[in-house]
């Protein structure tokens, strides 16, 4: 095999449409585009959603819901992971540096402990955010919690 000898697979390539080379071309004239209006013409592009003068989706369909601006989104970390991941590590405070490295949130996640599971190590917890059950679990434990601020 040769560079020279290269070429497509059979059918892979078409041969381009010459349009506007004459009427023997069998697509001169109108150059398949129609006779009259805005597509015909040379230059033409549509608005985005534009459906040819029907009104379009997202004027048809009504507006919907709400996003509320001042949303503190946490990520979530029940006490039942902390129990686990005390045994694991074998620690006694657990940070979000702690849970990060471990893998349960992203560097920039804010935290929230939740009381789903049981707890019975006695840990130090440091996060940004607790739930009543899970301070009262953790506190139960002889555990100790610490909110960032």
């Amino acid at each position: 095999m040769k560079l020279e000898n290269l070429k497509p697979a059979k059918g892979a390539t078409h041969n381009s449409k010459r349009v506007g080379r004459g009427e023997g071309s069998g697509k001169g004239g109108t150059a398949t585009r129609g006779t009259k209006g805005a597509q015909s013409r040379a230059g033409y592009s549509h608005k985005i959603g534009f459906e040819g003068g029907q009104m379009p989706i997202q004027r048809r369909l009504p507006k919907f819901g709400f996003k509320n601006p001042t949303r503190v989104e946490y990520q979530a970390v029940n006490v039942a992971t902390l129990q686990a991941l005390a045994e694991k590590l074998a620690v006694k405070a657990i940070d979000p540096e702690t849970l990060i490295g471990a893998g349960f949130a992203s560097k920039g996640d804010l935290i929230k402990i939740l009381g789903n599971g049981e707890l019975t190590a006695a840990l130090e917890v440091t996060a940004h955010a607790f739930s009543k059950s899970a301070v009262s679990k953790i506190e139960a434990a002889g555990g100790k919690t610490t909110v960032i601020e």
